[in-house]
């Protein structure tokens, strides 16, 4: 469990995910499960550990907080973050978030625009925002 997978000496721009988990009538849900896992900055996984990948809980107010690092795009593939996220007592949600002006978005298969993150800041960091909906 932890809120940023950034470990020290890693390379790569700097990013922080921010958002909400909302039921469907857009009211918080706290304590719903988010687990993140993705590709370091060069499109790397780490199959045998636990490298870029951890899990949390949201806030009272539905909020989360993720500060890791841009993952890399790897052959066939576009930028993304592998993301599951539960309400409490609820079904699981498996699915990704992408960024919005990638030119790989078009020719990777999964890609799905509603799942772009807003991006509120791109410098030598980048802040991002998702909001997810969970029955």
């Amino acid at each position: 469990e932890r809120t940023s997978l950034v470990e020290a000496n890693m390379p790569g721009k700097r990013l922080r995910l921010t958002g909400f988990v909302l039921d469907q009538n857009c009211q918080p849900v706290a304590g719903a499960f988010l687990d993140f896992w993705q590709a370091d900055s060069q499109g790397v996984y780490d199959n045998t550990g636990f490298t870029l990948r951890g899990h949390q809980f949201t806030a009272a107010d539905g909020s989360f907080i993720l500060e890791t690092v841009v993952p890399g795009e790897y052959p066939g593939r576009t930028e993304h973050i592998h993301v599951k996220v539960q309400a409490p007592g609820g079904e699981m949600l498996t699915s990704q978030l992408f960024f919005p002006g990638k030119n790989a978005n078009e020719s990777d298969r999964i890609f799905n625009e509603q799942l772009l993150v807003s991006i509120l800041q791109d410098s030598y960091s980048m802040i991002a925002e998702f909001t997810f909906i969970v029955p």
